[in-house]
């Protein structure tokens, strides 16, 4: 008999590690491959890790709620045979910390313990896993100071070893980072799980407490709303072509592809297209720099069946004819409602899109994700008296209207920035071509 680590696998560029959230089976217990042996969640998405080999699960090497790294072995297999995971099958891992004192220790056990309140923020832009940025506040480490950190993990991220690192030799640091220390620390403000004001209950009333989804949910609405100083416009669209066009169109396409053509691919060209009209829309902050986003990544709001949201991505959307966003919404709306999404499905998102009209909602002010900076909200098609204009005078006719609003963060995109972009959204849409092929 051999054995064989059980390593945490890839989830895709910018995903370094996940939390455990329920091992499907317990030690002593015999697994086939392929079997799905542990849940794990990274940001909103929950997925599987199966088993590439079959044995019998000898130790559980990280317990619910611990975090691994990708690559980081999280239970150990007994298999028939001889050997197990050789050198070259292991995921690399970065040459070893200096070893902090007993005392850095000490503090660094109790950062990796769930907090409840965090009092130090970090921009988007600097990515920072869940156990980092833990230690980071714990240690009330600014982001200055994480910038002058040099990663070495994927990408020049900052790594639980460089961390411990910095905390290690912080006395030994230049003075120049202390105060930047000072001068960067934001005032503490309150957890979204402690609201201020006590809130008392009656006979009767249901206390449900969270799930973990919605609490990262209500931390990322109040963490951008915190940041990004929020400006909407409004605009009402005649999208009566629109709604001509994939009329003829719809039952083709599903005949030809097998595949539903609803509006949201439309909506995403005429989004894509503004946005290369106006490129200064598709960026985001990082301290006092701009970074403007070379690739066109676009975040599609979708709605649970539990009731939450989640946002998958459909990436370098620029890229994709109106029957490849088609495919592309509808493969990540399935595997959202489904909870068959990667954890690489959700990053990346530099322009997000909301459609409130799928409840029935006129408009609405959507709260922009963080780190971008602007957000669409399409509201429902409704037939309305409407005046045009014609060579022979003023005519009212019935026609297909819709509004939009567009909330964007009046730090880097003033209103009229925000306006003409939403105007071409608007002019694409309302002047669609009708021999536009699918």
């Amino acid at each position: 008999m051999a054995e064989y680590k059980l390593l945490l696998p890839s989830m895709g560029e910018g995903v370094m590690e996940a939390t455990i959230i329920t091992w499907l089976f317990n030690e002593g217990d015999n697994v086939k491959e392929d079997d799905s042996v542990v849940e794990i969640a990274t940001d909103k998405v929950d997925s599987d890790v199966p088993t590439p080999v079959s044995g019998k699960i000898v130790k559980i090497l990280k317990q619910k709620d611990e975090v691994a790294k990708v690559g980081e072995a999280i239970a150990i297999l007994e298999i028939e045979g001889e050997g197990g995971n050789t050198a070259s099958e292991e995921v690399k891992t970065e040459a070893p910390a200096p070893t902090p004192d007993a005392e850095t220790l000490k503090t660094i056990e109790g950062a990796l313990q769930p907090t409840a309140t965090s009092h130090v923020e970090f921009s988007g832009d600097l990515y920072l896993s869940p156990l980092v940025k833990s230690i980071a506040q714990q240690e009330n480490i600014s982001e200055t100071e994480l910038q002058s950190i040099k990663g070495n993990g994927l990408e020049g991220r900052i790594t639980k070893e460089d961390i411990l690192a910095y905390v290690a030799n912080r006395g030994n640091q230049p003075q120049a980072a202390p105060q930047a220390a000072v001068a960067t620390t934001p005032a503490p403000k309150p957890a979204v799980s402690a609201p201020a004001a006590t809130v008392s209950t009656a006979a009767g009333d249901e206390i449900i407490p969270m799930d973990r989804m919605r609490k990262i949910i209500a931390e990322n609405m109040v963490k951008a709303k915190q940041t990004a100083p929020h400006v909407t416009s409004f605009i009402e669209t005649d999208v009566t072509n629109v709604v001509k066009w994939r009329n003829k169109h719809k039952d083709i396409f599903e005949k030809r592809e097998g595949e539903k053509l609803t509006f949201m691919p439309i909506f995403v060209k005429a989004i894509v297209k503004a946005i290369q009209d106006y490129p200064m829309i598709n960026v985001s902050i990082n301290g006092d720099n701009i970074i403007k986003k070379k690739n066109i990544n676009i975040g599609m709001a979708t709605a649970l069946p539990d009731g939450n949201l989640i946002v998958p991505v459909i990436k370098n959307a620029d890229q994709l004819s109106l029957s490849g966003l088609a495919k592309a919404i509808n493969d990540l709306a399935y595997r959202a409602r489904n909870k068959k999404l990667r954890p690489e499905d959700t990053q990346g998102a530099t322009y997000t899109i909301s459609n409130v009209g799928s409840f029935g909602n006129l408009m609405g002010t959507p709260i922009i994700p963080q780190p971008q900076v602007a957000i669409l909200a399409i509201g429902a098609i409704v037939k309305k008296p409407a005046v045009l204009e014609t060579k022979d005078g003023d005519v009212i006719a019935i026609r297909q209207l819709m509004f939009m609003s567009h909330s964007y963060d009046h730090r880097v995109v003033d209103g009229s920035l925000g306006g003409m972009f939403l105007k071409h959204v608007h002019d694409y849409l309302q002047n669609w071509d009708m021999n536009t092929e699918v």
